[in-house]
């Protein structure tokens, strides 16, 4: 089955200036921490995908129906009043871990987190550092 084109494209745009606008200052800084976090885990240059979405690295999704997408091994977008964290739940040992993060919600393959003053940040690390071995 041929790729699918989903509405999220990689683009060409500044991850750093996409964080460098917003607004909230704790937001921002807890989106620098994880964009470093993801950097060195994954040793890649963070790219944009669509307008406010940050990922790393590349990889394609291959769904039981035959459907393909390029996607992003791991990202994350400081969304209004949360961090999203993609690609995470994935990983080795992740239930256990999670149940050691801090207060955070998830849903689908999603993991959301107000503050990183709410969590283990070193529990984080190991999320995504297994979501990278993954």
């Amino acid at each position: 089955m041929a790729k699918s084109k989903l509405k999220t494209q990689k683009t060409t745009g500044s991850a750093e200036g996409f964080l460098k606008k917003v607004t909230d200052p704790v937001q921002r800084a807890d989106a620098l921490v994880v964009l470093k976090m993801m950097q060195q885990a994954t040793k890649a240059d963070p790219k944009m995908w669509g307008p406010a979405i940050i990922g790393f690295g590349d990889r394609v999704i291959k769904y039981d129906s035959g459907r393909e997408l390029d996607w992003f091994d791991i990202g994350f977008s400081p969304r209004k009043g949360t961090l999203t964290l993609y690609g995470l739940k994935g990983a080795k040992q992740a239930d256990t871990l999670l149940a050691k993060l801090g207060k955070h919600t998830a849903g689908g393959g999603c993991l959301y987190i107000k503050r990183l003053s709410d969590v283990d940040v070193g529990v984080l690390q190991k999320l995504i550092d297994g979501a990278v071995k993954r």
